[in-house]
């Protein structure tokens, strides 16, 4: 009897029967959905969805409470899209609770985070939640960069405009002419230090290297000199100026009384006055000095 009622027929439904409800159960594992577990739904109401698709997220405070069941459109409506979200029973909304609607991951993919509120009451199940979109990352960037950028362009543009007026303008391609004169002076100046280094460079310093060997014969001379007896010899000489000095200042010697004695000075003085006297009178008058004479006066001579 058994056999007749688990024919081959049935045994294969039974296991379509079971691979279906295995499927069934899988996709919705797959899609995090616990179909043991009961669910409110709530709605959102969206002008865009901004790539949020069923199965996406439903956060509070990064903890996964539910996910977006399905989503239905409208689009002769201004607020196209209606967004059912499933939430565990368990958890309740107080009123006034905000949906924010944002990216989850640098991939782009959608998420929604609930945010209570401070009410004391609660939604009920069906209700619709007030929504908000929170700006992605690429958008803040986008609000903040873009101006900035926008400006650094045309700083941009006048900079350029700026640097074609300058290198269109006479006083570059003066400038420019300059340095081409400044580099043939160069070049010049270049070529005769060459010359300079190549001719009288080696001569000078052979001409060094002989006056260094001529120091070297200098210095053996000055090697050669004694100089102990030559300092001796300083030392008398020295010795003698300072007896010297000492006889000139002893007023009782004869060059100190000489030197030092007022009446001696003046006797040497009034002397050399006379004699200078005698002398002139004797230019001048040579006839009264003639007596004098040892072949006596004419007239003398005549009388004999």
């Amino acid at each position: 009897m058994w056999k007749k009622i688990f024919n081959r027929e049935v045994k294969i439904g039974l296991m379509v029967v079971t691979a279906l409800v295995v499927l069934f159960f899988g996709l919705n594992y797959l899609k995090g959905i616990n179909i043991f577990k009961p669910t409110n739904h709530y709605y959102l109401s969206l002008e865009a969805v901004n790539g949020l698709v069923p199965s996406n997220p439903v956060y509070i405070k990064g903890y996964k409470i539910g996910q977006v069941g399905k989503i239905e459109y409208d689009f002769a409506k201004e607020k196209s899209f209606i967004i059912q979200i499933d939430i565990q029973d368990d958890v309740k909304l107080p009123s006034g609770t905000i949906a924010e609607l944002f990216d989850d991951g640098l991939m782009g993919g959608k998420a929604i985070n609930l945010v209570f509120s401070s009410e004391k009451d609660f939604h009920t199940a069906g209700d619709t939640l007030i929504v908000q979109v929170v700006p992605s990352l690429m958008d803040a960037l986008s609000a903040e960069l873009l101006p900035k950028i926008s400006a650094a362009l045309s700083n941009i543009d006048s900079l350029v405009v700026s640097a074609q007026k300058l290198l269109s303008s006479e006083e570059i391609e003066k400038t420019l002419i300059s340095i081409e004169s400044a580099t043939a002076d160069l070049s010049s100046s270049s070529a005769s230090l060459k010359n300079y280094m190549q001719t009288d460079v080696p001569m000078l310093l052979s001409n060094i290297d002989t006056i260094a060997s001529d120091f070297k014969f200098i210095s053996s001379d000055l090697k050669q000199i004694e100089f102990d007896s030559l300092f001796q010899k300083i030392d008398g000489t020295i010795a003698n100026l300072e007896t010297l000095s000492e006889s000139l200042n002893n007023k009782e010697g004869s060059l100190g009384l000489l030197i030092n004695d007022s009446a001696v000075y003046n006797e040497l003085d009034s002397t050399i006055n006379s004699a200078n006297a005698l002398l002139k009178d004797l230019k001048e008058n040579p006839k009264r000095y003639v007596h004098f004479s040892l072949f006596g006066r004419k007239d003398d001579k005549d009388k004999k």
